[in-house]
């Protein structure tokens, strides 16, 4: 109830922002952070709260890569980002997430560039109410959020470290998640029915999704502590935003709860605030392995926090795309 009152109110936290914060707002004392051009990569960029977020970054002089698979779209997006911020640098490249191999064409194509790579925002994400399958014949919810996501950030990795380590600036990806990964039952988080449900659920199949998203940072993070590498990986519950995916829950939402919810809902504006707080805030140097909503850290489920589910999924899907891929295995 506390944290409800807290939401309601738009009661700032410990960061100094909170659920009524926007992206503006919270990247406004990041000038120091952008003094040297960063790039960023944002996926999921010419919809919702990634349109924001790519708006922001690029308003705070960040370059901006936009991974789309409506290259139209990415152009009018551009367009508009630079009548607002005629030096923005907006790079637009092919990718269709649900497809490995187009991901994987995406980075050889981001590679080939030689550019710099300091942030990587895992942002898109789609709901489905029916059950559809990507052209690798996995169920297309898990490959499209999570596994196009696993990949993007395998084979991206080794470029952010790398400018992490020429240039001083710490690296940083961010796992847009949401609170419903806490729906996910144990017994439900089950790798090869997440791959070809028999009983298909919309929203419980976004939800898995959502918790692999976060399980994927936790390990990560373990991963490149280890190895002492000035890249930090983060989860981000936007909050409950008004964006088309919302529209879409018609498993869980009608479309006069919508009415009546949408007065609580975020804006696009607030939604895509935490995401940019996580990529700019000077406050989070060295933070990593941590999900955050309204701008300031928050809890996971026990699930989401359960480190030996967080390793089998790593192994298991690493194993899959090795597989699918025709790569020998890691």
């Amino acid at each position: 109830m506390k944290e409800t009152l807290r939401y309601l109110a738009g009661i700032a936290g410990p960061s100094g922002y909170g659920s009524n914060s926007t992206a503006e707002q919270v990247t406004e004392d990041s000038s120091c952070c952008v003094s040297s051009r960063l790039t960023a990569i944002i996926t999921g960029a010419t919809s919702g709260i990634g349109v924001e977020t790519a708006r922001v970054l690029a308003k705070r002089g960040v370059r901006v890569v936009i991974p789309a698979r409506d290259l139209r779209r990415a152009a009018e997006l551009k367009e508009e980002i630079q009548k607002e911020s005629p030096h923005a640098e907006i790079i637009l490249l092919e990718i269709d997430l649900s497809s490995l191999t187009s991901v994987k064409r995406f980075c050889t194509e981001f590679l080939s560039l030689e550019l710099p790579l300091n942030i990587l925002i895992n942002n898109a994400g789609i709901f489905s109410q029916n059950l559809e399958f990507s052209e690798d014949k996995i169920e297309m919810t898990f490959a499209t959020n999570y596994l196009g996501h696993f990949l993007i950030t395998e084979m991206l990795l080794e470029k952010m470290v790398e400018t992490a380590d020429k240039t001083g600036i710490q690296g940083r990806i961010i796992n847009v998640t949401s609170v419903i990964h806490s729906w996910v039952k144990r017994d439900e988080f089950s790798f090869n029915q997440m791959l070809n449900p028999k009983n298909y659920n919309g929203t419980l199949s976004y939800a898995q999704s959502k918790l692999a998203n976060i399980l994927h940072v936790k390990e990560m993070s373990r991963h490149l502590k280890a190895r002492n590498a000035r890249v930090t990986i983060n989860a981000v519950h936007p909050g409950i935003v008004k964006t088309g995916i919302i529209r879409a829950h018609k498993g869980f939402i009608t479309d006069s709860l919508y009415f009546i919810a949408s007065k609580l809902l975020k804006s696009t504006s607030q939604g895509a605030s935490t995401t940019c707080y996580v990529a700019l805030s000077p406050q989070l140097e060295g933070v990593t392995g941590k999900y955050f909503e309204d701008c300031n850290e928050s809890n996971c489920s026990s699930l989401a926090n359960d480190e030996s589910e967080a390793q089998k999924l790593l192994q298991r899907t690493r194993a899959l795309i090795n597989k699918q891929l025709g790569q020998p295995a890691a």
